[in-house]
């Protein structure tokens, strides 16, 4: 489906509101266009940008609206995009999930300065999925989907941002600022068998 044939009865969506991008000091991208995941942005490759990072499997276009409506109405996850405005491309992406804590007096943090008690929340971010498309790598784009991460980590009050990654990137995401914590540097996982085939979404 092309962009100007969508249906008038399902206008393309955003994952999450726009001007929340527009809130943070953000570099200048001649060229490109920085927003959150759209709903027909399944016809414009993002999927395929995905498997140049991991396993995505034959997703239809119904499990992808199914899944891009249940993270846009659970409120906490937020996919950004980098867009070739030129080539109408997508060359980046990257994810943040942010968790809501009963922790720390349900996360919320009182700040009283000069005599004004305010409640600010306090969320823990996680960055997953950051993928650059191969036909645009070396362009520092990995380094823009981070920073635009780290930004909206601040701007949503997140006390802190984790993620998991290969060893060989670790000089990578320690260049932006990410610390292996001393005495806490452990990654541990346990994975299921799949119970039967299906997408890995």
């Amino acid at each position: 489906m092309k962009r100007n044939e969508k249906c008038l009865e399902d206008p393309e969506t955003d994952l999450f509101n726009p001007n929340v991008l527009k809130q943070l000091s953000l570099p200048q991208t001649d060229g490109l266009s920085i927003r959150p995941l759209k709903s027909e942005d399944y016809d414009r490759g993002f999927l395929q940008l995905l498997a140049q990072l991991t396993e995505v499997g034959n997703v239809s276009r119904e499990q992808f609206l199914s899944r891009f409506h249940m993270m846009k109405n659970a409120g906490n996850y937020y996919v950004i995009i980098i867009e070739d405005v030129n080539d109408e491309k997508l060359v980046a992406t990257a994810t943040l999930i942010v968790e809501q804590k009963f922790i720390h007096n349900c996360a919320v943090y009182i700040v009283e300065p000069l005599s004004i008690r305010a409640k600010t929340l306090l969320q823990r971010g996680r960055l997953e999925d950051v993928v650059v498309n191969s036909e645009y790598r070396g362009k520092h784009l990995g380094k823009l989907a981070v920073k635009i991460i780290l930004e909206l980590s601040r701007y949503l009050g997140c006390y802190k941002l984790t993620l998991d990654c290969k060893d060989r990137l670790i000089p990578f995401y320690e260049s932006l600022g990410f610390k292996r914590e001393p005495n806490n540097a452990n990654y541990l996982n346990m994975r299921f068998p799949a119970i039967a085939e299906q997408s890995h979404l």
